[in-house]
């Protein structure tokens, strides 16, 4: 089944996209539905004029996704377990993070997630606050993986890394201290593609452990240059269509190889999935297109869309509370899942 949800309230009027015709930017007239909460940041952001990520380029963007994160995201949960760990990988060790909840645990389900930033920035700090929400809201343990980046790494070095990292965990390693029964793979925006490929490789290539269900938030899963979302939304809402280019350009690859783009490839035998994406989001129109693809394929899937908010609100709940309800009921939809195939 495919379900809508909405944790927000909004008035049906204010949601209609703009009309393309011939500026596919929105103006006044027929403006997509903005939060006050997003707007706010949206507006401080602008007041700062800080140069883009491709103009300041990769170790600069990745110091000011670090700066954001500490400004804009929530506290993190204390919690029994934060633990640093490495796992190998195909090019030495891979650095991860494991959370839980609980000191110990029977045997069970554990979650793989795999951090967003345009495959070019993004890391554990970045994403502990997130990955400490995941382990306290879903009662799982959670290992946070830091592969390798692009440009110094491209593809396929996160794929690579993130499969590795995903098959370690399914084979219940003795520095976790737990063990797993099934994997729950999940990421935000460049993990959310990780997510999907990592599946995908688990899928066709069995791990030690099945992947129970997978949970890709705003993920890139297809072409997005033909995409409308993508035109509407190329500036002024966060992410935009030039950081995209340019985080695409130091990822490198090739868009035909489902590692890179994984709905070029065979999505068959997907596990359940929950999919969600963001309202004024460039990337909104691949994750629409991707768990469509899954309901035509009879993969059970949810499909949440949060209006009126921008690409990276999981790590933004600080300074836009209101996506705090949204994770809240993305967590809710795949704790479901989890309990109807654990």
């Amino acid at each position: 089944t495919a379900c809508a949800h909405s944790a927000y309230p909004t008035r049906p009027d204010l949601r209609k996209e703009p009309q393309m015709a011939d500026n596919p930017n929105p103006t006044v007239e027929g403006e997509p539905f903005v939060r006050p909460d997003t707007r706010a940041l949206l507006d401080m952001l602008k007041a700062m004029d800080r140069p883009p990520v491709e103009e300041a380029g990769a170790v600069a963007g990745r110091e000011g996704m670090r700066v954001l994160a500490q400004l804009a995201d929530a506290p993190p949960h204390d919690l029994a377990v934060i633990k640093d760990v490495a796992c190998p990988g195909p090019a030495g060790e891979i650095p991860c993070r494991l959370y839980d909840s609980r000191e110990s645990r029977e045997a069970g389900p554990a979650v793989l997630f795999l951090h967003g930033g345009g495959f070019v920035i993004g890391d554990l700090e970045v994403y502990h606050a997130v990955c400490t929400e995941f382990a306290h809201r879903l009662d799982l343990p959670v290992l946070s993986v830091d592969y390798r980046l692009a440009p110094e790494h491209p593809f396929p070095a996160a794929p690579d890394d993130c499969e590795a990292a995903a098959r370690w965990l399914a084979s219940s390693p003795a520095e976790l201290g737990r063990e797993i029964t099934g994997l729950v793979i999940t990421g935000d925006s460049a993990g959310g593609n990780l997510t999907i490929v990592t599946t995908n490789q688990l899928t066709n290539e069995p791990a030690d452990v099945p992947v129970i269900v997978q949970a890709p938030i705003y993920p890139v899963a297809s072409d997005l240059s033909q995409h409308r979302s993508l035109a509407m939304f190329a500036e002024g809402f966060l992410l935009t269509g030039a950081a995209m280019a340019w985080f695409t350009s130091q990822y490198g690859g090739d868009a035909s190889d489902p590692r890179h783009t994984p709905m070029v490839g065979d999505c068959a035998d997907t596990p359940p999935t929950v999919v969600c994406t963001a309202g004024l989001d460039p990337l909104r129109d691949s994750g629409r297109e991707y768990a469509a693809h899954l309901v035509q394929l009879g993969t059970e899937t949810v499909f949440l869309e949060f209006p009126g908010i921008v690409h990276g609100f999981t790590t933004l709940r600080k300074a836009i509370p209101s996506g705090q309800k949204d994770l809240e009921a993305f967590l809710d939809a795949v704790k479901l899942m989890v309990e109807r195939y654990r």
